[in-house]
Protein backbone atom coordinates (compact mmCIF):
# COMPACT_ATOMS: atom_id res chain seq x y z
CA UNK A 1 0.00 0.00 0.00
CA UNK A 2 1.21 3.51 -0.76
CA UNK A 3 -0.05 6.72 0.87
CA UNK A 4 0.69 10.26 -0.28
CA UNK A 5 -0.43 13.09 2.00
CA UNK A 6 -0.87 16.71 0.97
CA UNK A 7 -2.19 19.67 2.91
CA UNK A 8 -5.10 21.14 0.99
CA UNK A 9 -7.39 24.16 1.02
CA UNK A 10 -10.90 22.81 0.41
CA UNK A 11 -13.93 25.07 0.22
CA UNK A 12 -16.07 22.19 1.49
CA UNK A 13 -15.03 18.67 2.48
CA UNK A 14 -18.37 17.28 1.28
CA UNK A 15 -17.50 18.40 -2.26
CA UNK A 16 -14.33 16.32 -2.12
CA UNK A 17 -16.21 13.24 -0.93
CA UNK A 18 -18.88 13.56 -3.60
CA UNK A 19 -16.11 13.77 -6.20
CA UNK A 20 -14.59 10.55 -4.83
CA UNK A 21 -17.92 8.71 -4.39
CA UNK A 22 -17.43 6.17 -7.17
CA UNK A 23 -13.92 5.30 -6.00
CA UNK A 24 -15.09 5.08 -2.39
CA UNK A 25 -17.94 2.68 -3.19
CA UNK A 26 -15.51 0.30 -4.88
CA UNK A 27 -12.94 0.72 -2.11
CA UNK A 28 -15.44 0.25 0.73
CA UNK A 29 -17.23 -2.72 -0.85
CA UNK A 30 -14.14 -4.76 -1.70
CA UNK A 31 -14.14 -7.36 1.11
CA UNK A 32 -11.09 -7.25 3.36
CA UNK A 33 -9.73 -4.17 1.58
CA UNK A 34 -10.41 -1.13 3.74
CA UNK A 35 -9.39 -0.72 7.37
CA UNK A 36 -13.07 -1.23 8.29
CA UNK A 37 -12.88 -4.88 7.32
CA UNK A 38 -9.25 -5.37 8.20
CA UNK A 39 -9.05 -4.29 11.79
CA UNK A 40 -11.42 -1.84 13.30
CA UNK A 41 -15.09 -2.61 12.77
CA UNK A 42 -15.24 -5.24 15.52
CA UNK A 43 -13.39 -3.08 18.04
CA UNK A 44 -15.86 -0.26 17.43
CA UNK A 45 -18.93 -2.49 17.67
CA UNK A 46 -17.84 -3.61 21.13
CA UNK A 47 -18.32 -0.03 22.37
CA UNK A 48 -21.94 0.15 21.25
CA UNK A 49 -24.90 -0.52 23.56
CA UNK A 50 -27.42 -3.16 22.45
CA UNK A 51 -30.10 -2.24 19.88
CA UNK A 52 -32.82 0.02 21.23
CA UNK A 53 -35.53 2.32 19.91
CA UNK A 54 -33.64 3.91 17.02
CA UNK A 55 -30.02 4.17 15.89
CA UNK A 56 -28.72 7.02 13.75
CA UNK A 57 -25.70 6.50 11.49
CA UNK A 58 -24.33 10.02 10.91
CA UNK A 59 -22.12 10.12 7.83
CA UNK A 60 -23.23 6.66 6.74
CA UNK A 61 -21.62 6.86 3.29
CA UNK A 62 -22.55 3.91 1.09
CA UNK A 63 -24.03 2.13 4.10
CA UNK A 64 -21.65 -0.63 5.15
CA UNK A 65 -21.84 0.05 8.91
CA UNK A 66 -25.58 0.72 8.72
CA UNK A 67 -26.08 -2.68 7.10
CA UNK A 68 -23.99 -4.39 9.77
CA UNK A 69 -25.94 -2.61 12.52
CA UNK A 70 -29.23 -3.58 10.92
CA UNK A 71 -28.06 -7.19 10.87
CA UNK A 72 -27.38 -6.89 14.61
CA UNK A 73 -30.97 -5.75 15.26
CA UNK A 74 -30.67 -1.95 15.18
CA UNK A 75 -33.46 0.16 13.65
CA UNK A 76 -31.38 2.39 11.41
CA UNK A 77 -31.69 5.87 9.99
CA UNK A 78 -28.65 6.73 7.85
CA UNK A 79 -27.60 10.31 7.12
CA UNK A 80 -25.09 11.51 4.54
CA UNK A 81 -24.44 14.68 2.55
CA UNK A 82 -23.25 12.93 -0.62
CA UNK A 83 -26.06 12.33 -3.14
CA UNK A 84 -24.08 9.55 -4.84
CA UNK A 85 -23.36 7.70 -1.59
CA UNK A 86 -26.96 8.01 -0.38
CA UNK A 87 -28.15 6.62 -3.72
CA UNK A 88 -25.69 3.72 -3.42
CA UNK A 89 -26.84 2.91 0.13
CA UNK A 90 -30.50 2.95 -0.92
CA UNK A 91 -29.80 0.80 -3.98
CA UNK A 92 -27.95 -1.82 -1.94
CA UNK A 93 -30.78 -2.05 0.63
CA UNK A 94 -34.01 -0.34 -0.48
CA UNK A 95 -35.64 -1.16 2.87
CA UNK A 96 -33.18 1.03 4.79
CA UNK A 97 -34.09 4.58 5.75
CA UNK A 98 -31.23 6.68 4.31
CA UNK A 99 -31.57 10.46 4.08
CA UNK A 100 -29.61 13.12 2.22
CA UNK A 101 -28.77 15.80 4.78
CA UNK A 102 -26.03 17.83 6.44
CA UNK A 103 -24.83 16.33 9.74
CA UNK A 104 -24.97 19.85 11.18
CA UNK A 105 -28.71 20.12 10.40
CA UNK A 106 -30.27 16.69 10.91
CA UNK A 107 -33.83 16.29 9.53
CA UNK A 108 -34.95 14.58 12.73
CA UNK A 109 -37.06 15.41 15.78
CA UNK A 110 -35.60 16.15 19.18
CA UNK A 111 -34.95 13.08 21.37
CA UNK A 112 -35.97 10.66 18.60
CA UNK A 113 -33.15 8.12 19.10
CA UNK A 114 -31.30 6.33 21.87
CA UNK A 115 -28.06 5.77 19.92
CA UNK A 116 -26.16 7.87 17.40
CA UNK A 117 -22.96 6.73 15.74
CA UNK A 118 -20.46 8.69 13.67
CA UNK A 119 -18.02 6.12 12.35
CA UNK A 120 -15.03 7.68 10.59
CA UNK A 121 -17.06 10.69 9.51
CA UNK A 122 -16.42 13.60 11.88
CA UNK A 123 -12.93 14.29 10.53
CA UNK A 124 -14.59 14.62 7.12
CA UNK A 125 -17.21 17.17 8.23
CA UNK A 126 -16.32 20.86 8.26
CA UNK A 127 -19.00 21.67 10.84
CA UNK A 128 -17.88 19.05 13.36
CA UNK A 129 -18.95 21.00 16.51
CA UNK A 130 -22.42 21.62 15.04
CA UNK A 131 -22.71 17.95 14.07
CA UNK A 132 -21.96 16.89 17.65
CA UNK A 133 -24.47 19.44 18.93
CA UNK A 134 -27.07 17.98 16.57
CA UNK A 135 -26.29 14.46 17.79
CA UNK A 136 -27.04 15.64 21.32
CA UNK A 137 -30.32 17.25 20.22
CA UNK A 138 -31.71 14.13 18.55
CA UNK A 139 -30.72 11.79 21.41
CA UNK A 140 -33.10 11.14 24.27
CA UNK A 141 -31.80 11.60 27.84
CA UNK A 142 -29.68 8.56 28.63
CA UNK A 143 -28.85 8.05 24.94
CA UNK A 144 -25.33 7.28 23.73
CA UNK A 145 -23.14 8.81 21.07
CA UNK A 146 -20.38 6.56 19.70
CA UNK A 147 -17.74 7.86 17.35
CA UNK A 148 -14.61 6.73 15.55
CA UNK A 149 -12.13 9.13 13.99
CA UNK A 150 -8.64 9.10 12.54
CA UNK A 151 -6.53 9.56 15.67
CA UNK A 152 -5.29 13.17 15.72
CA UNK A 153 -1.71 12.02 16.21
CA UNK A 154 -2.08 10.04 12.98
CA UNK A 155 -3.46 12.98 10.98
CA UNK A 156 -0.76 15.32 12.35
CA UNK A 157 2.30 13.15 11.72
CA UNK A 158 3.72 10.17 9.89
CA UNK A 159 6.45 7.55 10.03
CA UNK A 160 9.70 8.59 8.38
CA UNK A 161 10.50 4.96 7.53
CA UNK A 162 8.31 1.96 6.81
CA UNK A 163 10.31 -0.32 9.11
CA UNK A 164 8.79 -1.71 12.29
CA UNK A 165 11.11 0.57 14.29
CA UNK A 166 10.57 3.66 12.11
CA UNK A 167 10.45 7.06 13.78
CA UNK A 168 7.07 8.76 14.01
CA UNK A 169 7.43 12.52 13.45
CA UNK A 170 5.09 15.50 13.64
CA UNK A 171 6.77 18.04 11.38
CA UNK A 172 3.97 20.57 11.23
CA UNK A 173 1.42 21.95 13.68
CA UNK A 174 -0.57 19.54 15.85
CA UNK A 175 -2.54 22.18 17.76
CA UNK A 176 -4.21 23.93 14.80
CA UNK A 177 -6.69 22.52 12.31
CA UNK A 178 -5.83 22.00 8.65
CA UNK A 179 -7.34 20.20 5.67
CA UNK A 180 -5.40 17.36 4.09
CA UNK A 181 -5.82 14.73 1.40
CA UNK A 182 -4.47 11.17 1.62
CA UNK A 183 -4.11 9.57 -1.80
CA UNK A 184 -3.99 5.81 -1.18
CA UNK A 185 -3.29 2.90 -3.53
CA UNK A 186 -3.77 -0.73 -2.53
CA UNK A 187 -4.01 -3.81 -4.74
CA UNK A 188 -4.88 -1.80 -7.84
CA UNK A 189 -7.55 0.39 -6.22
CA UNK A 190 -7.06 4.09 -5.53
CA UNK A 191 -8.89 6.46 -3.21
CA UNK A 192 -8.33 10.02 -2.00
CA UNK A 193 -9.52 10.71 1.54
CA UNK A 194 -10.36 14.40 2.07
CA UNK A 195 -10.27 15.21 5.78
CA UNK A 196 -9.49 17.79 8.42
CA UNK A 197 -6.93 17.40 11.15
CA UNK A 198 -8.05 18.73 14.52
CA UNK A 199 -6.32 18.31 17.88
CA UNK A 200 -7.95 15.99 20.36
CA UNK A 201 -9.02 19.00 22.41
CA UNK A 202 -11.30 20.24 19.60
CA UNK A 203 -13.43 17.09 19.74
CA UNK A 204 -13.63 17.14 23.51
CA UNK A 205 -14.59 20.81 23.60
CA UNK A 206 -17.41 20.03 21.16
CA UNK A 207 -18.56 17.10 23.30
CA UNK A 208 -18.36 19.26 26.43
CA UNK A 209 -20.40 22.09 24.90
CA UNK A 210 -23.02 19.61 23.69
CA UNK A 211 -23.40 18.27 27.24
CA UNK A 212 -21.96 14.81 26.66
CA UNK A 213 -20.14 12.82 29.33
CA UNK A 214 -17.47 10.46 28.01
CA UNK A 215 -17.89 6.90 29.26
CA UNK A 216 -15.22 5.03 27.30
CA UNK A 217 -12.25 5.81 25.08
CA UNK A 218 -10.08 3.43 23.07
CA UNK A 219 -6.95 3.96 20.94
CA UNK A 220 -6.74 0.79 18.84
CA UNK A 221 -3.47 -0.07 17.19
CA UNK A 222 -3.09 -2.61 14.43
CA UNK A 223 -4.26 -6.02 15.70
CA UNK A 224 -2.05 -9.04 15.28
CA UNK A 225 -4.25 -10.66 12.63
CA UNK A 226 -3.92 -7.57 10.41
CA UNK A 227 -0.10 -7.67 10.30
CA UNK A 228 0.80 -8.60 6.74
CA UNK A 229 4.54 -7.92 7.01
CA UNK A 230 6.81 -7.05 9.91
CA UNK A 231 6.81 -3.40 8.88
CA UNK A 232 3.13 -3.20 9.83
CA UNK A 233 4.15 -3.53 13.47
CA UNK A 234 5.00 0.17 13.56
CA UNK A 235 1.22 0.73 13.85
CA UNK A 236 1.19 -1.31 17.06
CA UNK A 237 3.22 1.53 18.63
CA UNK A 238 1.08 4.49 17.51
CA UNK A 239 -2.73 4.50 17.46
CA UNK A 240 -4.39 4.56 14.07
CA UNK A 241 -7.87 5.47 15.31
CA UNK A 242 -9.74 6.80 18.31
CA UNK A 243 -13.03 5.25 19.46
CA UNK A 244 -15.29 6.89 22.03
CA UNK A 245 -18.66 6.40 23.73
CA UNK A 246 -20.42 9.32 25.38
CA UNK A 247 -23.62 9.66 27.40
CA UNK A 248 -26.27 12.34 27.01
CA UNK A 249 -27.31 12.83 30.67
Amino acid sequence: MTVTRNRMDFADLSVGWEAEARQWIQWARTPGHDSYWRFHRDQFLRLLPPPGRQTLDIGCGEGRLARDLKELGHRIVGIDSSPSLVAAAREFDPSMDVRLADAAALPLDDACADLAVAFMSLQDIDGMPAAIQEAARVLEPGGRFCLAIVHPINSAGSFEETTAEGHFVIKGDYLHAFHYADAVERDGLTMTFNSQHRPLEAYFIALEKAGFLVEALREPGLPEHAIVTGTGRRWQRVPFFLHLRALRP
